[in-house]
Parts: C-alpha cells; sequence; structure tokens
C-alpha cells in the first residue's frame, strides 16, 4: 500500500484517484478554506469514513493551511518523515500562470509555488513523486536559468532540481480521455524516482518505467471500469439534462442547498434515467436525495434564446469563432457550445465557458464534476461562484472542481506506480505483464 502526502490538494481530486487505488493518504495541504471545506467532507468527516479515510498526524491541525505556512511551522515535522521512507508526496501546484485558458502570466507569484512543493520533497524525500499541470508549464518560461544557459521553462526548472535531489525525472503529456473521463483534459504529468531508494536499479530512467506501464495498463484499466473510449458527453451527463432527446421537459424543484441564495431551481432527479455504464458507474451507491450541487443557473429568457440559437447554428464540439461570436454579441473570447457525441472540452474554473449540448443553459456543479469523474457521492462545500477582485482569493464550487485532477486519471497513474515501485523495490526490476483478471470489475462506490 503506498502512503502518501497530497500537496496543494484542493478538494481533493487526485487524492480520491489516489484512494480508489488502494494508497492510504497522511495528511493533504490545501490554503483555501472553501476547497479544504470539500476535502474534509469527503476525506475526514465520518459521513466517508471507509477507504478514503487519511491517518491525519496528530501534529498538524486539520484545517486550510498554506504550504509556506506548513514550512514555516512544522519544518522538523517534515524533516523526520525522511525516516519513515514515505511512499509519495503527489500535487498540482496553481496553474493560473501557465494556462492558455487565461492570460499567462510568467510573472504571477503563483507560479512559484512549484519551488514550495520541491522545499517540501527536499525535507521529507519520499521515494517517489507526481506532480500535475497544464502543459504550459513546459513552455512558459521562467526568470532563471536552466543548466543550458537559457531562460528555462518552468518544467525544466523543476525536473532539474529533482534531479539534483536525486530523482530520475519525467514529464509527458496525457490526455484524461484515455483514461475514462469524459473530458478531452491534457495535462502534464511528472514523475520522479527517489534513485538511492530503488533495490533494483533499470537500465533506464526509472520514471520513464512507470509512463510505460501507465500506457500498457491503460486499455485493461478501462475495459475493468466497463467503459469503452472514449466517453462522450451525452454518455456522462446525458442523464441530468432538463429534456429529452424528444424534447419532453423533466420536472424541477427548488434548490434546497443551504449555501446558496434562495430562487434557484434544481433538476427533481430520480436516478431512473442512469442508462449509460459512466453514468451508473458514477451513480453507484447513491441515492438521487444524496446528490449536491445541482442548482441550475438563473438565465434570463433573453439568454435562454441566445443559447438556444448558439446550440442550433454554431458548430458543436469546438470553440466559437470570431464571426459566431460578434453575431451573437459575445465578448469572451472561449465559449465552447458542447458535442453530445464527443467528449467535454476541457473544463476550466469558468462556467460560462462551456455551454450544454441541449439545454440553452451552462452546466451544474455536478455536471462539471461527473465531467471531471467525481462520482455522484462526492459532496462539495462553499459559494458556487465569486466574482470580481475575489476571483483570485476565493475557491468557490465551479474553481473547485475545474482545477481539480480528474479521479479516474489519478486512480490509473497511481495503480501503475504502485505496481513499478513494488517491482523497482522486491522484484529485481521485473514488472509484472499483468495482475488483474480481465473478468474484474472496478467499483467506485464510497
Amino acid at each position: 500500500m503506498l502512503r502518501f502526502v497530497d500537496l496543494f490538494s484542493g478538494c481533493g481530486g487526485l487524492s480520491l484517484g489516489l484512494a480508489w487505488s488502494g494508497a492510504q493518504g497522511l495528511f493533504a495541504i490545501e490554503r483555501d478554506a472553501m476547497a479544504f471545506r470539500t476535502f474534509k467532507a469527503n476525506f475526514l468527516d465520518a459521513r466517508h469514513a471507509s477507504i478514503h479515510r487519511f491517518d491525519w498526524p496528530a501534529w498538524l491541525g486539520q484545517g486550510a493551511w498554506g504550504v509556506d505556512e506548513l514550512l514555516r511551522t512544522h519544518r522538523a515535522r517534515l524533516a523526520d518523515m525522511r525516516r519513515e521512507e514515505l511512499d509519495l508526496v503527489a500535487g498540482g501546484p496553481p496553474c493560473q500562470g501557465f494556462s492558455t485558458a487565461g492570460r499567462r502570466d510568467a510573472n504571477d507569484p503563483r507560479n512559484q509555488l512549484f519551488r514550495r512543493y520541491l522545499d517540501v520533497v527536499g525535507l521529507i524525500r519520499p521515494t517517489a513523486v507526481l506532480l500535475e499541470n497544464v502543459p504550459g508549464m513546459a513552455s512558459a518560461r521562467a526568470g532563471a536559468r536552466a543548466r543550458g544557459g537559457g531562460r528555462g521553462t518552468f518544467y525544466e526548472l523543476l525536473a532539474e532540481e529533482l534531479d539534483c535531489l536525486g530523482y530520475d525525472v519525467e514529464g509527458r503529456f496525457v490526455d484524461a480521455s484515455d483514461f475514462g473521463v469524459p473530458q478531452r483534459r491534457t495535462r502534464l504529468i511528472v514523475i520522479g524516482m527517489l534513485r538511492e531508494r530503488l533495490v533494483a536499479r533499470p537500465r533506464g530512467n526509472a520514471a520513464s518505467m512507470v509512463f510505460e506501464r501507465i500506457q500498457a495498463d491503460r486499455s485493461r484499466f478501462v475495459e475493468a471500469l466497463g467503459l469503452r473510449t472514449p466517453v462522450t458527453a451525452e454518455g456522462a451527463i446525458g442523464d441530468l439534462a432538463l429534456r429529452a432527446r424528444d424534447g419532453r421537459q423533466y420536472p424541477l424543484r427548488e434548490c434546497e442547498d443551504g449555501e446558496s441564495a434562495a430562487g434557484f431551481m434544481q433538476l427533481d432527479y430520480d436516478g431512473r434515467r442512469s442508462r449509460s455504464v459512466y453514468q451508473r458507474l458514477m451513480h453507484n451507491g447513491v441515492t438521487s436525495s444524496e446528490m449536491d450541487s445541482m442548482r441550475l443557473a438563473r438565465h434570463t429568457r433573453e439568454v435562454q434564446d441566445r443559447f438556444a440559437m448558439i446550440i442550433q447554428t454554431c458548430r458543436q464540439g469546438v470553440r466559437m469563432n470570431a464571426h459566431d461570436r460578434a453575431w451573437f454579441r459575445i465578448r469572451k473570447h472561449r465559449v465552447h457550445p458542447m458535442s453530445a457525441n464527443e467528449p467535454a472540452p476541457t473544463m476550466t474554473t469558468l462556467p460560462d465557458d462551456v455551454l450544454h449540448f441541449r439545454d440553452p443553459r451552462i452546466l451544474t456543479v455536478r455536471e462539471y464534476a461527473r465531467i471531471q469523474s467525481f462520482p455522484d457521492w462526492f459532496v462539495f462545500k462553499g459559494k458556487y461562484t465569486t466574482g470580481g477582485d475575489k476571483r483570485t482569493k476565493e475557491c468557490p464550487r465551479y474553481t473547485q472542481v475545474g482545477n481539480a485532477v480528474p479521479p479516474l486519471l489519478a486512480f490509473a497513474i497511481a495503480s501503475s506506480l504502485e505496481r513499478v515501485l513494488r517491482a523497482l523495490r522486491d522484484r529485481g526490476g521485473q514488472v509484472p505483464a499483468a495482475e488483474r483478471d480481465e473478468g474484474q470489475v472496478i467499483e467506485l462506490a464510497e
């Protein structure tokens, strides 16, 4: 069993995927109070005290912590963990300054948070490290110089620092849709393996072995889930639509979420419309009354009519072009009408970036979560949205989901990583070709 620490955990997408693989979480660090409330509700509170529960140390309070604060307050405790030979430090440092979905800014101070990740790695010295970020991390230029003399990218600097700490390092682009996530979401995955702790040294890069194992295991992983890739948007959230394909309207009811303002509505979902394998997988073991974050946006009639025209006349599955945006008087540069028959586009932190493939509206938080591969039992806490100057300071529900690592992707990576680690520690470097029975089915109930 892998034991791990999750840095910059957000609401817990990476932790959930690691837990599904059988890994044991020790603690997670997240500075935003709303995001940590969501994490706590799913991993620490009694309702989900099953395989997902963390073995939280007594010396660390169960609250919102920044990594800087952790290093300042508990540096000695972190250094003591080196003797425990922790298996994994995982995390996804904030990526806003690298992301092409917003304004890329190489000077964004959040870009430097990966250095705090390295500080923790240097103190704990886990056997493996796992970092997830947007592809822009591999192209955005940092202020410091790389060994080659030029201005290195943030990824190059990260890899160099990990190499100096004694890790074999490899970074590759991975598309979450290849692993059953119903979304075209390409991310940079960086893996490091501590050379001194590997009993069997492979001829090449040990981190490269993990990526080879991930690709070799991919088909078997998806088949064990009962899925066929790619999973489409219809296959992911079609049961949560407000109308059937023939135009029939499904009933609504008043939203009862205690953290929502009055006057919002939500789908009166009975669960009986779950028809696709993916929908059944996400809804497994959940009663419809347990599903939260189903609140619908309050669009005006004018906005609904405009969205309906966009769905009818614009090409679905691609971003609206400049001509269409001008015709519909839309100033946003990223508006993406979904296609029912393709995976969803990348879910961002802005809910009005994506339009539903059938209903004239944006998606609900629950639909966001489904597309990110969060199961229906996973609860979300905090405000739904925020705006103005609070946008860079708060992490409401849409932002929590948009920032998260898709749990199914994390599950696949963690499963392969654990197999390689076991082989390099105990089996003379021979990674077995297969360990799952072909007929095995993975269930994701809480």
